[in-house]
Order: C-alpha cells, then sequence, then structure tokens
C-alpha cells in the first residue's frame, strides 16, 4: 500500500484523504474509514478497544488504519480528530452531564427538553462549522436550472422534504414530492427527466425505497443532489452533487433542527437564484 509521506495534521484535509482512499483500502481499513467519518466524537476521546469494540474490529486494525493513512500510530492521527472535537464536544456534553446530575431538583419532562436543546445547539454549531461552501453553492445551482425539482425523503427524513414541498411552492419554484402514498413512489418519480433534478434525503441507516428511487433516477440521467450523513452513503455515490450533513443525539433520538436549517437555505437559496436567473 503506497504510504502518506506527510499525513494530514487538520481534520478537514484528514477527511478528505479518508473519503479519497477509501475504496483501495482492504475490507477491514474500509469498515473503520466508514465509523471515523460517522463518529468523530468516539473516535477523538474513546480509547482503542472502545472504538475497536464499536467498529467491530480487531484493535490492531486501528493502527494499520492509521499507518495507511501516513500517521506513525493511532494516536497520532486521533489527536487530530481531537484538536477538531474537544473543545465544543466536551463543552455541550458537560453541560448536559452537569443537568442529570441535578435531575433530582427539575422534573424529567424538563430535562428530556433541555436534552434536546443542547443536541440541536450541538448540531447547528457543527453544521456551521464543516458546511463546505461549495457543495452548497454547487447543490443550489443545480436544483435552480432544474425544470422540476422532485423530492424524496421517506421515514425520517419525510418533515424534511414535505417541508420543502410546502415552501418551494410558496416561493414559485416548481416542485413534486415524491410521497409514495399509495405505493405510487415509482410512477412519481418516473416522469423526472435529465432537464429536472432530484433532491434526495436519507440518513444512517438510508431509507431503502429512497436509495432505490434515486438509483432509478439517475440511470435515466435526472441530475441528484443528496442530503446525507457520509461519503459512504449510498446517496452520496450516486450524486452529482451532495451536501453533508450530521445531527446530534439525545438519548438515542437525532435531532432534526441543523438538517431543516439545511433545508430552509436550499429552498431561500434556490428561489432566489432562479430570480436572479430570470
Amino acid at each position: 500500500m503506497t504510504e502518506i509521506l506527510s499525513p494530514p495534521r487538520d481534520f478537514a484535509a484528514l477527511k478528505a484523504l479518508i473519503a479519497e482512499r477509501a475504496q483501495a483500502l482492504p475490507k477491514r481499513l474500509t469498515q473503520i474509514a466508514a465509523f471515523a467519518l460517522e463518529n468523530p466524537d468516539e473516535i477523538a476521546f474513546g480509547t482503542v478497544s472502545s472504538i475497536a469494540e464499536q467498529a467491530a474490529v480487531q484493535p490492531s486494525a486501528l493502527v494499520r488504519f492509521a499507518q495507511a493513512l501516513g500517521y506513525q500510530g493511532f494516536s497520532d492521527m486521533q489527536e487530530i480528530f481531537r484538536s477538531r472535537l474537544r473543545d465544543r464536544i466536551l463543552n455541550y456534553d458537560e453541560r448536559l452531564q452537569q443537568l442529570r446530575q441535578h435531575a433530582p431538583d427539575t422534573s424529567k419532562p424538563n430535562l428530556i427538553f433541555h436534552g434536546f436543546c443542547e443536541a440541536s445547539a450541538k448540531s447547528i454549531a457543527a453544521l456551521q462549522d464543516k458546511l463546505d461552501p461549495a457543495a452548497l453553492d454547487a447543490g443550489v445551482e443545480q436544483l435552480a436550472k432544474a425544470e422540476t425539482i422532485y423530492l424524496i425523503g421517506l421515514r425520517r427524513s419525510f418533515p424534511i422534504a414535505s417541508y420543502m414541498a410546502y415552501a418551494l411552492g410558496k416561493l414559485g419554484v416548481r416542485a413534486i414530492l415524491v410521497d409514495a402514498v399509495g405505493g405510487l413512489a415509482a410512477e412519481q418519480i418516473s416522469f423526472a427527466g435529465p432537464k429536472d433534478a432530484l433532491l434526495a434525503i436519507s440518513f444512517t441507516p438510508y431509507a431503502s425505497d429512497t436509495v432505490s428511487l434515486t438509483r432509478a433516477a439517475a440511470d435515466r440521467g435526472v441530475p441528484v443532489v443528496a442530503v446525507t450523513d457520509s461519503p459512504f452513503s449510498p446517496l452520496a455515490q450516486l450524486a452529482g452533487q451532495w451536501i453533508e450533513i450530521s445531527e446530534a443525539n439525545f438519548e438515542g433520538f437525532r435531532s432534526m433542527a441543523a438538517t431543516l436549517t439545511l433545508a430552509m437555505t436550499l429552498t431561500v437559496a434556490i428561489a432566489e437564484r432562479r430570480a436572479l436567473g430570470a
């Protein structure tokens, strides 16, 4: 395997390198790469044994993964994750921990409320910090020039897609929500053509119908813009343009705050771009 002589010293460059080299890595190392990009908090602050257990690999594989990217060892690579995430993550987690410690002094619903507020704030802070402006611009450009924007977001992502369909309609942008009512999703998306565009939204574990419908549209030459959470997402592989976003969770329930913020941004930016181009 080719040695990386100068491994990245910042998280953005490391993330790009992982995505670039993922397909050339052995299966176990590819598994670690996907885990690392989807769980940067755990890589930053976990132990080798805890990370290996969660990624379902041997601890030695973590060392091989770091060395494959040019680092001397796992701790050397881990420091890049720590430098990127340490202050922000600890800040939010410590606040939440303090809230739990004072649980006897507050009601359970109030504790849950503050937990979701913290998760939402963490999600939006992460989006502000890591959103790629070039990816956002390219996605807006592709969607703005479409004759019709088709929107697919099923299961957890459905509220986001339905909001965008509503808001785009109010702004005078022709959009069709693929809602799969009556099992007619395939028929709904079948009208999309190369002059249209598809915005597909899905996150781990990825709605299978969203993936299959997106693939069918892409195979017919429909331009695809995806909103998803990892370079390893099947939507990222199908899309000409894709925007990465991940949400924090509270007690296993993921926030939707950052995703809705991005959806509102896309909606208004698309309408503005079309108005300028009119």
